[in-house]
């Protein structure tokens, strides 16, 4: 196919949130939109995000959501701006889809479901003239410039006035978010981080019989902290090769850069939160008579079943005798964590493009292409900040393209 070379046209790469984001902002604006996807269908990882609950975004206060960003909040600050929580929900509801926020502050979808919010904003798309073309695999540039794809029809070749690439990270990489962007934009010069595991889970040698025994059994009552943070209270839940779960995943990024830092890290567990290090040692020192220390520890503290195998598996059998001890230990019982999950199993992944390769949105490397969503090199928590993210760096994008194709660059 030989290209043509169209100034009012731009062409997205990606159809996740970030991809339909910036083409919406591109046809909106008038600019015929092309776009692509290697998948039969668009938006596969964000419907699969939603089948537990669709959490869109956070109800939190501005500069305490913008924080969650960590070392890159300045840069995904510039996104939110122009795009906030709050006017992301607006923009949900003039899709027709109400939302609400949930006790925690998370924001829903009222019917807390992501396919009709999919529908409904790809129904306006295509409306706009947004043309859609699956399975359709960028595999990087013809020698005359032009962009090569690998689609059902063969091999073919577009010129557009602009493109943005949304192609996500290297979680999930069956439902699209493979990674196979990063050596191809790498040989253009463009600076870019590995692609690691973020929100993911961590191994830890476990002995045989507690593996068996408790893979699967949540900790609900409960609060880790890892070295240099505080004491985070939340949830997770025991796999047969480690941790995983949302309290997990809140410290992810820390605990992984340790481990790459050092080889292994710790966490400590305070299986106790509601209670004082010293009430928990008043409960512990008191007669247990002929009981167990087992029905000892349930009966005063309620320590039972996979709390109680935790303190077997990482407390030495001696120091169950010591009040002192085993009272330290209910408080802060250390955990050693080997490695974090491979990043095909991680909820999302850090690394990617660095911000620094960018001018605005656009690649310093490639004038006239530009990047949204997980393929830039920032991470979030789960709980609605790495889709307001997404939305938001799409919102960007498109108006970065719209502004290139209007200057005729």
């Amino acid at each position: 196919m030989t290209p043509q070379n169209t100034p009012r046209h731009a062409a997205v790469i990606g159809g996740g949130p970030a991809g339909l984001m910036a083409a919406e902002v591109l046809a909106q604006a008038g600019v015929r939109v092309d776009l692509y996807d290697a998948m039969p269908s668009v938006g596969r990882k964000f419907l699969l995000a939603g089948k537990g609950g669709m959490n869109i975004t956070h109800s939190e206060d501005f500069g305490a959501f913008v924080q969650r960003y960590g070392v890159r909040a300045g840069e995904v600050q510039a996104w939110l701006d122009q795009f906030t929580p709050g006017q992301l929900r607006e923009w949900i509801h003039a899709l027709g889809i109400d939302t609400f926020v949930g006790t925690s502050g998370r924001v829903f979808p009222t019917d807390m479901k992501a396919a009709p919010l999919l529908r409904a904003w790809l129904h306006r798309l295509r409306e706009s003239g947004v043309q859609f073309h699956m399975r359709h695999r960028w595999i990087g540039w013809n020698d005359d410039g032009s962009l090569a794809f690998e689609t059902p029809q063969g091999r073919m070749a577009i010129a557009p006035g602009a493109a943005v690439l949304a192609l996500g990270g290297a979680s999930w990489p069956r439902l699209g978010s493979d990674g196979a962007w990063l050596p191809l934009l790498r040989a253009r010069g463009v600076d870019a981080a590995p692609l690691v595991p973020s929100n993911c889970g961590f191994d830890v040698n476990w002995s045989a019989h507690f593996s068996a025994r408790h893979a699967g059994e949540p900790l609900i009552t409960v609060a880790m902290q890892a070295e240099g943070a505080g004491w985070r209270r939340g949830q997770f839940v025991v796999t047969a090769t480690g941790i995983e779960g949302s309290l997990v995943y809140a410290l992810s990024a820390r605990l992984r850069d340790q481990i790459a830092a050092a080889g292994k890290t710790t966490v400590w567990l305070d299986l106790c939160p509601d209670h004082t290090a010293q009430r928990v040692l008043e409960e512990v020192s008191r007669p247990r008579g002929s009981r167990s220390m087992s029905s000892h520890l349930q009966g005063r503290l309620g320590i039972k079943g996979v709390k109680a195998g935790l303190l077997r598996e990482c407390l030495p059998k001696q120091d169950f005798d010591d009040v002192d001890k085993l009272a330290a230990a209910i408080k802060r019982l250390p955990l050693v964590l080997e490695r974090a999950r491979p990043v095909e199993e991680a909820i999302s992944s850090g690394g990617g493009v660095r911000f620094e390769a960018l001018d605005g949105q656009m690649l310093r490397a490639l004038p006239g292409m530009f990047v949204a969503g997980e393929m830039l090199d920032w991470e979030a928590p789960t709980g609605g900040y790495l889709l307001s993210a997404c939305f938001a760096s799409g919102r960007a994008a498109g108006r970065a393209a719209l502004d290139w194709i209007s200057r005729g660059s």
